[in-house]
């Protein structure tokens, strides 16, 4: 089987590495394909079916005036699937992968495609008139298509005018290494015994809301002792910094960038928070879930299909600061309030998104399509 995906640290691009490495233990041959190699595969282990990876190269011509990364990627992608005889493709986000891999199938004659939407593709990409077209010649055209939540394969059919079967297929955790962490050392490296700690992970786009999430902090820290980490990296994170000093709080608010482990961080966090004004789903939430930790989110998207309000977070409206404000300081003044919330978050995690649930429906998915 071949892959493409996202490189970046976004929730795609995790799904989608993660995924590979398990079908690979499965017995099956894994090759990712790509201009980089996806930053979480180099932490995952590999056997005899992989997981592999084959880079894009650059190609400059002196009449192109752009490079052209779909076609470069799918000649790479035809060449692998010659030479490895792959009958399955997996591209994860219609907008190139898909379109690269359809062509690559007309190509080859050899594969049979099938695409995962993960969001922003339908919900933003796809929306874009320079690309909504593309977007839904790729739905269409694939012989399977699954979206990561119910409201994401929704709104696919309601944007698109698509009548075609998608199925849900849910994203999973490792709830082996997204576990609670107990060791005091590690966490006193960000904050003292009495500080509560939060955390926002993500790739600080406009979408993310990254501002509100140093708005709730700065309610939050004035009526308690706390810290604020903010892991990723993007266009945002430049204001968030200095919105973080005009607020008086940047000396309580640590920016560490991206990092693969992000694990190690969520394991001794106190509370999570997820103000989105787009989420398909929220692996990251689901992550912070995995390792006991309540979320205060926004109550969009595919987000209450992962975390249940009064259950395992405190849902608000979206753009809700005040409201997510004092879900925190709920949570976080009543410790044992969010220990139970952090209990069931697990424990939902677990029973709904292990991977031993998630990964045979793709196995599934693709046995059905061979056939």
């Amino acid at each position: 089987m071949a892959v493409l995906c996202h490189a970046s640290a976004g929730g795609s691009g995790v799904v989608a590495t993660e995924l590979g490495a398990l079908v690979a233990q499965a017995g099956h041959e894994v090759r990712f394909v790509g201009s980089s190699q996806p930053f979480r595969l180099a932490g995952l282990g590999s056997g005899r079916g992989g997981p592999y990876f084959h880079q894009v190269g650059s190609y400059a011509y002196a009449l192109f005036e752009q490079p052209y990364p779909e076609l470069a990627e799918t000649n790479a992608l035809c060449e692998v699937i010659l030479e490895h005889d792959l009958q399955l493709t997996h591209a994860h986000y219609a907008i190139p992968h898909a379109t690269s891999a359809i062509h690559a199938r007309a190509v080859t004659r050899r594969t049979r495609v099938i695409t995962t939407l993960h969001g922003t593709d339908v919900t933003l990409v796809g929306l874009d008139p320079a690309f909504r077209h593309s977007t839904r010649f790729a739905i269409e055209q694939s012989d399977a298509v699954t979206a990561v939540s119910h409201f994401l394969a929704r709104q696919t059919r309601e944007v698109f005018d698509v009548e075609r079967e998608i199925q849900v297929i849910h994203n999973f955790v490792d709830t082996e290494r997204f576990v609670r962490t107990v060791d005091p050392t590690m966490r006193a490296r960000f904050a003292r015994p009495d500080e509560a700690l939060l955390v926002h992970v993500s790739n600080f786009r406009p979408v993310k809301r990254t501002d509100d999430v140093v708005e709730v902090f700065a309610r939050v820290s004035s009526e308690l002792p706390a810290r604020l980490l903010m892991i990723g990296d993007g266009p945002e994170r430049p204001r968030a910094f200095e919105l973080a000093q005009r607020l008086g709080v940047q000396g309580r608010v640590q920016f560490l960038g991206s990092f693969p482990g992000v694990e190690a961080i969520l394991g001794f966090a106190d509370l999570f928070l997820l103000p989105s004004a787009k989420e398909s789903f929220g692996l990251v939430a689901l992550e912070a879930m995995s390792c006991e930790v309540p979320v205060v989110a926004s109550n969009i998207g595919g987000i209450p299909e992962v975390v249940q309000h009064d259950v395992s977070g405190i849902l608000c409206s979206l753009g809700d600061v005040d409201g997510m404000a004092h879900g925190a300081l709920r949570l976080l003044s009543d410790p044992e309030t969010g220990r139970r919330m952090g209990r069931a978050g697990r424990e939902r995690a677990i029973r709904e998104f292990h991977p031993a649930l998630i990964v045979p429906q793709y196995l599934k998915a693709y046995r059905a399509m061979l056939s």
